[in-house]
């Protein structure tokens, strides 16, 4: 799918401000991602999500996870997340191979 060092170039400059990887790690603005891969919208322990997030109900995947980078608000209408996105295709697919194997 897409390169993981380059993903990780991509989470520490887009994403780390905000999220956390690593097992145990905490919230900030945006929950903590680890175990992000067969979890729901909206149900990472301790985070307070929006109505909206929680509602969506699908299950975070290579699938969805490519959709809703493209263009977060779109995706889940009501989210808090400020993210405007990742166009390119290319750093979505980066940003997953990171993402699927930091949040193991």
């Amino acid at each position: 799918m897409g390169d993981t060092d380059k993903g990780a170039k991509i989470f520490k400059t887009r994403c780390a401000q905000c999220h956390t990887t690593e097992k145990s790690g905490k919230h900030k603005t945006g929950p903590n991602l680890n175990g992000l891969f067969g979890r729901k919208t909206g149900q990472a322990v301790g985070f307070t999500y929006t109505q909206s997030n929680r509602d969506k109900g699908i299950t975070w995947g290579e699938d969805t996870l490519f959709i809703y980078l493209e263009n977060p608000k779109k995706y889940i209408p009501g989210t808090k997340m400020v993210f405007a996105g990742l166009k390119k295709q290319s750093e979505r697919n980066d940003l997953i191979a990171h993402l699927k194997s930091a949040t193991k």
